[in-house]
């Protein structure tokens, strides 16, 4: 049975000590949370991903004050209630949109810093798994972000994308791979219109932001028990080296304290974004708002090219080179690939990629490719651009098809 000390004061910290064990998560959670001394800039991606999330969620809440989920209000009542009426409307506009392309940018860097330093080996896969699910689930919520203005693009992304749900061919295995019905199912109707504005908004003010709250905290837990990775791969005893750290020897210690050693680092990083993302929203932030989704969504209006956001220009360009069939294959590849990235790796090596040869000529060439496709992904699908498209597409599907080739030849070091 729990024992209360009658004399604590109520609200002291012995009192929420003996009734939340606050000490206790302190000490999991900041003060005997041990992080590598030997790490850079780079892992506090982490923490800027995360209040990046906060400013989405606080300026979402102010749009959300004004914002009318209907198809005859909503494009008014974002560009003329919010942006002219409101008092600083634009400006929680602009902080929505320029942070959800920075939360991607965010992403994209902590996404290939784990995968040039092999933080998705060796116990730590899940770790991995739990960030691609939050990858997964930012999009879906950028995706349903993006119809909620419901201009132009807003409409023809919307109807673009929904029919990829529609499946294969009817004549491919059978039918058995078609979803008839799927489409329809999904909007609410044939062509996107009240439903379907109804439905995304309801995922996005609500569904979506509390899976990536869930999946937030579970990321963070898959970290607490093969701690992070560092810049050498090294394997770090953290039970010792926390223990020298105690004993008073934080010199000799490979190890330091999350809360406030690496801390201090993390608000370093984080107030230099800032700097960043203020700039960014208030004299850049026209990068962020497609000039065709300020034409309200007209279903008889198809716009001359359509195409999505920047962040997932790379996925649609896989999609695009290809026949219906074929194209949907690559396009679920590419969903998958960078999931099943731990156990495509057969090296035992964690390390750094410049001390893998081939791994790293696989990484730089990779993320070459993936800038490629951004940049194909923005421009019509004619004459060259549609030969580089397709050239980097294969390139996206033969890397990570050699990827297990390539690391099973490499020497264990």
């Amino acid at each position: 049975m729990a024992h209360f000390d009658d004399k604590a004061k109520p609200f002291s910290n012995k009192w929420m000590d003996e009734r939340l064990a606050v000490n206790t998560l302190n000490r999991v959670l900041a003060t005997e949370y041990w992080i590598p001394k030997n790490i850079n800039f780079l892992w506090a991606m982490g923490m800027v991903l995360a209040v990046t999330f906060a400013l989405l969620t606080i300026s979402g809440i102010f749009l959300l004050m004004y914002y009318k989920p209907d198809v005859n209000l909503a494009f008014d009542s974002v560009n003329y209630t919010i942006m002219a009426e409101v008092g600083y409307g634009w400006l929680w506009r602009h902080i929505h949109g320029v942070a959800a392309s920075a939360v991607f940018l965010i992403i994209y860097i902590h996404m290939f810093t784990g995968i040039y330093y092999g933080s998705y080996k060796k116990g730590r896969e899940m770790i991995w798994i739990t960030g691609m699910l939050l990858f997964v689930t930012f999009s879906a919520e950028a995706f349903s972000g993006y119809m909620l203005p419901w201009g132009q693009m807003s409409y023809w992304a919307g109807m673009v994308i929904t029919n990829l749900f529609e499946g294969f061919s009817p004549d491919l295995a059978g039918g058995m791979l078609n979803a008839p019905g799927l489409v329809e199912w999904i909007r609410g109707d044939f062509v996107p219109g009240d439903a379907y504005l109804t439905r995304f908004f309801m995922l996005h003010v609500l569904l979506l932001p509390l899976v990536i709250m869930a999946l937030i905290g579970l990321h963070f837990g898959a970290l607490r028990i093969p701690h992070v990775n560092n810049q050498d791969g090294e394997e770090i005893d953290f039970d010792a080296e926390s223990k020298k750290y105690l004993a008073g020897d934080t010199q000799g210690s490979k190890v330091i304290r999350f809360q406030w050693d690496f801390l201090s680092k993390d608000i370093f990083v984080l107030g230099v974004f800032l700097i960043f993302f203020f700039y960014l929203t208030f004299y850049h932030y026209s990068f962020a708002l497609d000039p065709v989704n300020f034409d309200p969504a007209d279903g008889l209006k198809t716009p001359a090219h359509i195409y999505p956001e920047w962040y997932f220009l790379w996925s649609y360009e896989i999609l695009r080179p290809f026949p219906k069939d074929p194209g949907l294959v690559a396009f679920a590849f590419a969903q998958v690939a960078f999931f099943l990235l731990p156990f495509l790796d057969r090296s035992p090596n964690v390390a750094p990629a410049n001390r893998r040869g081939l791994f790293a000529i696989w990484f730089w060439v990779l993320l070459i490719d993936m800038i490629v496709l951004t940049v194909m992904g923005k421009l019509p699908p004619e004459g060259i651009y549609n030969v580089i498209g397709a050239v980097a597409a294969w390139t996206f599907l033969i890397l990570f098809a050699l990827l297990p080739i390539i690391t099973m030849l490499e020497k264990k070091k």
